[in-house]
């Protein structure tokens, strides 16, 4: 069973969707037993940093996040989810992150002649080594929203980057954590390979 966090901001239904066809069973859930009862945990998300992590740490879900990695339950955090996952963010201000990835979330500084956010297809540059994105062919185009992106302290835990304006992380992997700031929901079949690679790890 995969258990998809819902704490009023992410598309479950697309994230569930997508697991579906590919044959594993979810649950959307907020409930601490049924988190921490799955093979596998997802957490997606949709909107600002600030009302993210405000609605988990009214939930108590920051805390059942803590306790999914240190169980060693495989986490995939998709989009704002993989944001979540950092120090802090500078999303409407300075805010405190779940701090399982050390670094800042950070605002694109581009030139008028880029929008901003970042939305479409982009091609991403797959680091070497990592179980996530096994298989995939390197330069896959795969879909992106985002205004933020991820710096992590510590460069080793990038396992895939994207280039808007500037190359920037777009993939993480850090023990049992793994996060793509693309949506592999909506990637088409090699967003499904992606999301297959996770539903198959240990």
């Amino acid at each position: 069973m995969i258990a998809i966090i819902d704490y009023g901001m992410g598309n479950l239904a697309s994230v569930a969707n997508a697991f579906a066809k590919l044959g594993y069973d979810t649950v959307c859930t907020n409930d601490e037993k049924t988190v921490l009862a799955a093979d596998k945990v997802v957490l997606p998300g949709v909107g600002a940093f600030r009302d993210a992590v405000n609605n988990l740490r009214k939930t108590g879900l920051d805390e059942v996040i803590r306790e999914v990695v240190r169980k060693r339950i495989p986490l995939l955090g998709i989009c704002l989810g993989l944001q979540l996952l950092l120090s802090e963010s500078e999303e409407d201000g300075l805010f405190a992150g779940l701090d399982l990835v050390a670094g800042r979330v950070v605002r694109f500084a581009l030139p008028d002649t880029f929008k901003v956010p970042h939305m479409g297809w982009n091609q991403i540059s797959i680091n070497s080594g990592g179980r996530l994105l096994k298989g995939v062919p390197e330069q896959t185009h795969f879909y992106f929203v985002h205004s933020y992106y991820a710096v992590p302290s510590d460069s080793r835990c990038i396992s895939a980057q994207s280039r808007y304006g500037y190359e920037f992380c777009c993939a993480l992997e850090k023990g049992n954590l793994f996060a793509t700031q693309f949506h592999p929901e909506k990637s088409g079949l090699w967003g499904l390979k992606i999301l297959k690679n996770f539903g198959e790890m240990n």
